[in-house]
């Protein structure tokens, strides 16, 4: 089998693909008003599905596969692709919520890793860096990059800290599809792998452990957890590579108003 094709976007599809990155990032917002001790993550996943619905859009997990659900929910040692439930919350939990909303014919997909509570000082580090390796992976992202220079900067951030990176799950390319060419790992080598050109877009999402890197997948098919239950991080954005460097799709600026406000945010 040949490559799998790299589509580039024009200014247009990219505009489309930030207003959804809007509507997602307001997503978030709506769920994290109501994280709280004692609230079901399946809770979290109707307010989601409805505010994405209600503003014109699909939300793009839902049936993606056959997964049952508008959130990706996973808590503690869950890394990602856990199922919304009858999981009541508790102080000390993490959780990631990654969600991608579809609309004028294209995705845009984030996810962010919430603090339930009083949550552990090494665990709060965790998400700490993970966050900050999302961002210094976007840092390479111009023309004439290539996808192992982001990946190395992920890999070699969190790993100077002592965290693992998980290697069997990896970003990806965005737009029609959710899930397009080329796959944007969380490890890996300066100067491997395509290189960037203007108009690719790309979902950037470190996965770090606070243990060791390896993970398993549950018995459901899909919920994938760290080997040895440590906690772990998932942060994501979606990105477009522009005529000089790069431009953040989707945001997390109405998340951390949320969160400001509820004191729930660590920086």
């Amino acid at each position: 089998m040949g490559k799998r094709s790299i589509y580039l976007k024009s200014a247009a599809d990219a505009a489309i693909i930030k207003a959804n990155g809007q509507i997602l990032g307001k997503a978030h917002a709506e769920v994290a008003k109501h994280l709280d001790e004692g609230v079901t993550t399946q809770s979290l996943d109707v307010i989601a599905e409805e505010f994405i619905r209600d503003n014109g859009g699909v939300p793009s997990f839902k049936g993606y596969g056959g997964f049952p659900a508008s959130l990706c929910i996973s808590v503690n040692e869950v890394v990602v692709h856990g199922f919304p439930g009858e999981r009541v919350l508790k102080s000390g939990d993490i959780i990631s919520i990654d969600c991608g909303v579809y609309k004028d014919g294209f995705h845009a997909d984030s996810a962010y890793t919430y603090m339930i509570g009083e949550v552990a000082s090494d665990i709060q580090d965790l998400l700490k860096s993970t966050k900050e390796s999302l961002y210094r992976g976007i840092e390479k992202v111009k023309p004439g990059n290539r996808i192992g220079d982001l990946s190395y900067a992920i890999q070699s951030y969190n790993e100077e800290r002592g965290y693992g990176i998980v290697r069997e799950l990896v970003g990806h390319g965005v737009g029609k599809s959710l899930h397009e060419a080329p796959e944007v790992a969380n490890f890996g080598k300066r100067g491997n792998g395509p290189r960037m050109k203007e108009g690719m877009v790309i979902a950037i999402e470190p996965m770090v452990t606070l243990g060791k890197r390896f993970v398993v997948q549950e018995q459901d098919g899909w919920t994938i957890r760290t080997e040895d239950r440590s906690a772990a991080a998932h942060y994501e954005h979606t990105v477009l590579v522009t005529k000089d460097g790069n431009e953040i799709l989707t945001t997390f600026e109405y998340i951390e108003e949320v969160l400001e406000q509820k004191k729930m945010l660590f920086v």
